[in-house]
């Protein structure tokens, strides 16, 4: 799989729905479930960060769940993609990129969507063959506005900003012409998950998924 594969896959996962629920999971054995509820609600594309050690076990549990599309976040090394991919990850984020990074999504044929924080990231990403990219911390580095400077010089690039996003704060994203979805981690937050409110977090994912710019 090319870079361009790769980033034309990325792509029609991001165009699927406004919002990638970003999920930070403590315990695996709700992650089914949580699956079913965001599935439900509209946002299908989840990203399942590897920060905890619950997330390798969260991915295979939800892999199963009819019309999901389950990636891995925050895949970071070479071992990350080889973990990731066994556990049943279809894609990749990284809130940057490296060369080996790369070469090991190309070889396992793993959809990388690689983050970038600068115009010169973006541009380097861009040379390699990937057009669309993950724009983090968004909130922390300009926000909109900056997504927005970019849309001039860097027309054929689009993004997905993660970082500091809320439901209030995503339709100034939505709107702009290089961002073609957001990531976000307030429709599934830890303590609706802890108390398995998933009727909460299904109706959270339904506002989610009628946002627009």
């Amino acid at each position: 799989m090319t870079p361009a594969a790769q980033s034309a896959a990325a792509r029609r996962l991001c165009q699927i729905a406004p919002v990638i629920p970003v999920l930070v999971l403590q315990d695996a054995g709700r992650a089914e479930a949580l699956a079913k509820a965001l599935v439900a609600g509209g946002t299908p594309v989840l990203e399942v960060t590897l920060r905890t050690d619950a997330a390798l076990e969260a991915i295979r549990a939800m892999s199963k769940v009819t019309g999901g599309h389950v990636g891995a976040g925050t895949v970071l090394t070479p071992d990350d993609v080889k973990r990731a991919k066994d556990a049943g990850a279809t894609f990749a984020v990284s809130p940057g990129a490296t060369d080996r990074l790369i070469a090991a999504c190309i070889d396992a044929e793993l959809p990388l969507l690689p983050g970038a924080a600068t115009a010169s990231e973006a541009m380097r990403l861009a040379d390699a063959g990937y057009d669309m990219l993950k724009f983090f911390p968004a909130e922390a580095i300009g926000g909109a506005p900056a997504l927005k400077s970019l849309a001039g010089p860097l027309p054929r690039i689009s993004f997905c900003p993660t970082g500091g996003i809320t439901p209030e704060k995503a339709p100034s994203y939505l709107a702009l012409p290089n961002v073609v979805c957001v990531g976000g981690s307030w429709i599934a937050p830890d303590k609706a998950v802890a108390d398995g409110d998933w009727p909460g977090i299904e109706a959270r994912a339904k506002a989610a998924a009628a946002l627009n710019g």
